[in-house]
């Protein structure tokens, strides 16, 4: 009895199971009556991604009513494949949360996805990879094909464009220096009195002159004269006196000049100046003094232009005018002196020969000059490993180390010499961008936005940086703004990344270096824009700069529509 039951069972069973394989090959023998619109026609990388957007339209009488969907989009390139996230839809007796599809009117439902991206994506198939189930069993179909290949333009962005940024010396070569005294004149009189010409300050002056004319590397400049008058007594009165100061302090001067025995002391060496009240320099003495009543004459200062006035309302003070007659009117009548003198510093071959022979001779400044006067880079660090060595506390010599072996690709050993540098001068931004740069090369983007975040003020180079970080983040608008008007390939590979063609073709044209990456971009230009000629003029100068450049190109989605033309084809042979 029992065994024609189990029997009944089993083709109950079977009976299931071919309904269901019925109705899932039904389906797989349909599956190219489903269509698929995938954005963007050619998959493109940004920010390190590949993201897809693909809305398939169902046909009717296609879903079967008690089946499930998985549609897969996958990646298929030379060696692998990347799949995608998966999407699942339902037939409607299905019990379940997915999105419905009607088997009498079929319907339409979208993917969004997105994945890593790799190199080989370059040249790969999309394909969708569909799992159907319907009870307790499922059926794979065959993969479909709904789009071709990756643009990776997104990943020309050259990191070794990310600029470090030197500790710059402040050499000069010419520094100007003056010497400077004061001569004081009795109220009333313009005569010089011997205590004053006796005075330390008027010797220092003498013997500065004498020893600037025996100096090789010093050159009288001139020397300037500003006579005073105070602020009391008629105005003519002191427009003489002011005149008659500054012409005795010349002839004196001229006197001390030529028995120095200094060259050039003519009427245009001098240069003259008078002020017949000295309501400044008065201003000036009463705020630095303790007179009684100072805020009271600063208000009439204040209160008054007219001369007149002013002086007939400070007199007007009986007995504050009487301290300011004995304590600041007379600092008013003088005439200050200044000569003035150019130090002449070392030449560039002397500074080279020393830095090369003797760096022990020169100042700080010097040596970090040095290093700027060559382009070979061994020498650059042999110069300012030397002054890591004589001024041991310079942040700029280990920076500026840091700066050649960047620039020689020892990202590591200059990191380390960066980290001495942060540690004399802590938060540098100099040293913070050039670690930053570092960290870019290494591929350590959060690290690089870290360091470029505490170096604002390290100058120029750091916006070029934040450009580059940008263009990683697929922010093409914020790379536009830190590029400026700079004329870098970095910064022309915004533009074209932001669909600004115009302005990307301006800026390679601007672009004075002959590289083959220029040429390439502009290629890319020509190919988004159907400027056919413009494509292979310039892929042509791309290759001849940059052999390396025809297998890129030969792969590259960009010059998809030109792959099998015959001019193309001759550029990469």
């Amino acid at each position: 009895m029992k065994q024609p039951r189990i029997k009944i069972f089993a083709s109950i069973a079977l009976a299931a199971l071919l309904v269901s394989c019925a109705g899932l090959n039904k389906m797989k023998k349909k599956a190219d009556e489903v269509t698929y619109t995938v954005t963007p026609e050619v998959l493109e990388a940004h920010a390190g991604k590949v993201d897809v957007t693909v809305k398939v339209k169902v046909p009717e009488k296609y879903m079967d009513k008690k089946a499930t969907v998985e549609l897969i989009p996958v990646l298929k390139y030379d060696g692998g494949e990347t799949a995608f996230p998966g999407k699942t839809v339902q037939g409607e007796s299905v019990d379940g949360n997915n999105q419905v599809i009607s088997y009498l009117n079929g319907g339409q439902y979208t993917y969004t996805g997105s994945v890593p991206y790799n190199d080989k994506m370059k040249v790969s198939d999309l394909v969708v990879r569909i799992r159907a189930t319907k009870g307790g069993e499922s059926m794979d179909f065959d993969d479909i094909k709904i789009a071709e290949g990756v643009i990776a333009t997104s990943g020309l962005v050259n990191n070794q464009g990310a600029a470090v940024v030197l500790g710059k010396d402040n050499f000069k070569r010419i520094v100007p220096e003056s010497k400077n005294a004061e001569i004081y004149f009795l109220i009333q009189q313009a005569a010089l009195r011997g205590t004053e010409l006796r005075k330390e300050e008027i010797k220092a002056l003498e013997t500065y002159i004498s020893e600037a004319q025996a100096a090789e590397n010093k050159e009288f400049k001139g020397v300037t004269i500003s006579a005073y008058a105070s602020p009391d007594g008629p105005t003519d009165l002191n427009t003489r006196l002011s005149e008659n100061r500054q012409d005795v302090t010349k002839g004196y001067m001229a006197k001390e000049l030529k028995s120095a025995k200094v060259d050039g002391v003519e009427n245009d060496f001098f240069s003259l100046k008078n002020t017949p009240e000295d309501w400044e320099g008065f201003k000036e003495l009463m705020e630095a003094s303790s007179i009684q009543d100072k805020e009271l004459i600063l208000r009439v200062l204040s209160m008054y232009s007219d001369p007149q006035v002013r002086e007939r309302e400070i007199k007007n003070m009986s007995a504050t005018y009487k301290v300011i007659a004995d304590d600041i009117l007379p600092q008013l009548r003088r005439s200050k002196v200044a000569v003035n003198v150019e130090v002449i510093g070392k030449s560039d071959e002397e500074i080279s020969d020393l830095a090369a022979s003797n760096a022990k001779e020169l100042n700080e400044e010097e040596l970090l000059y040095a290093a700027t006067l060559t382009d070979d880079l061994n020498k650059k660090l042999s110069i300012y490993k030397s002054v890591n060595t004589v001024y041991p506390q310079s942040w700029r010599g280990y920076n500026n180390v840091a700066y050649v072996l960047i620039q020689q690709d020892k990202l590591d050993e200059a990191k380390t010499t960066l980290e001495k540098a942060n540690s004399i001068q802590a938060n540098s931004p100099v040293v913070h961008n050039n670690l930053g740069v570092i960290a870019l090369r290494q591929g350590d983007m959060a690290k690089a936005e870290e360091h470029f975040g505490a170096a604002a003020g390290a100058g120029p180079e750091l916006d070029n940086n934040l450009g580059v970080v940008a263009i990683h983040k697929g922010d093409y608008d914020a790379a536009m703004r830190y590029f400026g008007n700079s004329t870098s390939c970095n910064a022309a590979l915004a533009k074209i990344l932001a669909g600004k063609y115009d302005a990307a073709l301006s800026t390679l044209n601007a672009n004075t270096k002959e590289v083959g990456s220029k040429y390439y971009l502009k290629a890319i230009v020509g190919a988004r824009t159907n400027d056919n000629n413009m494509v292979f003029d310039s892929l042509r100068k791309a290759v001849e700069l940059d052999p390396s450049l025809k297998a890129q190109a030969a792969k590259d989605k960009e010059f998809a529509k030109y792959m099998e033309d015959a001019s193309f084809k001759a550029i990469l042979q």
